[in-house]
């Protein structure tokens, strides 16, 4: 759904009162924020401060209580504004957050980053299984709405501009097994494997064989019938554990969409466990993650509403704090950052025609939470708040998994 997109006002939450002096000083504040993004505030009696420039969209904050929230904390209270109906966007919903995410990019942290990084947390094994049931387990068929037809909640490669979901994710797990050099015979371990797909094309297209770990009860469930029903569960084993209780020598290591879950301070968990389980002489790996510039937390909103526990580490931090404890050399790079852009906007304008059936499923609340995610990610992906990167890596001193990068293909 484009356009313009308004929000019922629930009353209950606050009472607006009248427009006063100190209303309009903050709002005043506030448009000196955001009109640089050429979007207009209005208050709750219709007023606005004074404005200039081209209007793309407002916002419309409906109390004082909003209107102070979105100045002193406005990560989380621009996202619970918006849920509560107490922040609407009126306009092109899409054009009015991609503009705020483009010219909301301080280089310094701010009190409240530098308290997060500095009390990150510790996502042990049990904080660790209670984040993934809060996000992952909400029910496979409200996944099914809205994601490509083999569930996979992962940054898509599109080989055209016009390619499908289906087609672009298809891309992405075969240039996932070109980047490893994958050969028929292998063993494989995959940490965090979402509904099973990536494991299960490795075992039909590559014939390798998979060791899937996964502590989402609702995900392993569904990949084990799948794997099942198309006759691969003797190639295929989904162990429904923490990628932290891997045992056994592999040839391959692969994450796609997991590292952002481990944490910074459980790095040098991940570093023991590549050299505990790649083979010296044959082993690689890849890590598929989405991942920063600079150090930054997650966005606050998101970290507490949607993402428990994630950080999105730098490049550095991931071939210094994992990569090179491990004695692994990188051998590649690659950022799809675009790619996942384009990955979200297909999620996002899937999820807005199921809009309704996910309001019935869960309540109007869940809907529009969800929905300014999906909006809010694309948004940070096509502004550059976030990238997304593909690092292959072996044991140092080991052979390269190939001579040049595979290259991406333009047909699936």
């Amino acid at each position: 759904m484009r356009g313009s997109l308004v929000l019922p006002y629930r009353s209950s939450l606050a009472t607006p009162g009248r427009v006063g002096r100190r209303d309009r000083w903050m709002a005043a504040r506030l448009q000196s924020v955001v009109g640089p993004a050429h979007v207009r505030v209005e208050l709750w009696d219709g007023s606005s401060p004074a404005f200039t420039g081209t209007e793309i969209g407002r916002l419309v904050v409906r109390d004082r209580g909003a209107l102070a929230g979105l100045l002193l904390n406005p990560d989380v209270w621009f996202g619970d504004g918006y849920v509560q109906g107490r922040v609407e966007v009126v306009g092109d919903f899409q054009e009015v957050l991609d503009r705020l995410s483009s010219m909301t990019r301080p280089s310094r942290l701010s009190w409240r980053e530098r308290l997060a990084l500095w009390f990150a947390p510790a996502n042990d094994l049990f904080s660790s299984r209670d984040n993934v049931h809060r996000h992952y387990d909400l029910g496979n068929d409200f996944y099914a709405l809205w994601l490509d037809s083999q569930l996979v909640y992962t940054c898509a490669c599109f080989p055209t501009p016009d390619a499908t979901l289906e087609a672009a994710q298809i891309a992405k797990l075969d240039l996932v097994c070109r980047k490893l050099a994958l050969q028929p015979g292998d063993t494989v371990v995959e940490t965090g494997c979402g509904w099973g797909a990536l494991a299960l094309h490795m075992a039909r297209h590559y014939g390798v064989s998979v060791k899937a770990f996964n502590i989402s009860t609702e995900q392993v469930a569904y990949a084990r019938k799948r794997a099942q029903r198309e006759g691969l569960d003797t190639h295929v084993e989904f162990i429904c554990d923490d990628y932290r209780n891997v045992s056994g020598r592999f040839d391959a290591f692969v994450s796609v969409g997991m590292l952002e879950h481990v944490g910074r301070r459980q790095f040098p968990v991940l570093a023991s466990l590549l050299q505990r389980v790649l083979k010296p002489d044959t082993g690689r790996g890849l890590l598929h993650f989405i991942g920063r510039d600079r150090p930054r937390p997650i966005n606050a909103w998101i970290r507490e509403r949607i993402f428990p526990g994630s950080y999105a580490p730098t490049l550095a931090e991931v071939t210094t704090e994992v990569l090179c404890p491990a004695d692994m050399s990188v051998v590649d790079v690659e950022n799809l950052r675009l790619h996942y852009a384009r990955t979200l906007r297909r999620w996002r304008e899937r999820f807005d025609q199921s809009e309704a059936v996910v309001t019935q499923m869960f309540d109007e609340t869940f809907a529009r939470t969800w929905r300014l995610y999906l909006a809010g990610s694309e948004a940070a992906f096509t502004s550059g708040w976030l990238q997304l990167f593909q690092i292959v890596f072996a044991p140092a001193g080991g052979p390269m998994p190939h001579w040049l990068r595979p290259a991406h293909r333009t047909t699936t």
